[in-house]
């Protein structure tokens, strides 16, 4: 998890195909369903997604310490890395380089985001969850209701009538 937690520029969300990469395909930890279990459990919970991830990996391959090591490995390089970095932001915040390395840091993070799109969706793929998507996107993006309440919905949906 540490090298997710240095290399994972963005957010959580971004950081999420770099730690399928991981545990999935470098590590073995998780099979490639269990981890869209895993992504679905923690979207469903409050919180940012990867550390949450970071946990659950770690407390599957090695219980308590190995929770405890997979949020170190995923928190400390970015918290010390910010630290040192915010003093040389505040220093250079103004140069054109900065604003360009930014700007040029986004389609990387949408092309990894798409990625785990296209790898994620043949395996969730099936006629509820294309219906609960477009639910979701409706409620959302159309008549503006808060995500979470659409996750509680959503859980409480697949409670009650997937079983």
């Amino acid at each position: 998890m540490a090298r997710v937690g240095v290399l994972g520029f963005g957010g959580g969300p971004s950081s999420i195909p770099l730690v399928k990469v991981e545990v999935v395909d470098n590590f073995g930890w998780l099979t490639a369903d269990d981890f869209v279990q895993v992504l679905a459990m923690g979207n469903a919970l409050p919180g940012p997604i990867a550390t949450k991830m970071a946990a659950f990996v770690g407390y599957r391959v090695a219980g308590i310490p190995g929770a405890v090591a997979g949020l170190a490995g995923m928190v400390l390089p970015s918290a010390v890395a910010m630290l040192v970095l915010y003093r040389l932001y505040l220093a250079f915040q103004t140069h054109p380089a900065v604003g360009g390395m930014l700007r040029a840091i986004r389609p990387v993070i949408i092309v990894l985001l798409g990625l785990m799109v296209v790898d994620l969706v043949p395996r969730t793929l099936d006629v509820a969850s294309i219906l609960i998507g477009a639910a979701s996107l409706i409620l959302i993006h159309a008549a503006g209701v808060h995500p979470a309440l659409v996750v509680a919905g959503a859980l409480l949906f697949g409670a009650v009538v997937l079983r």
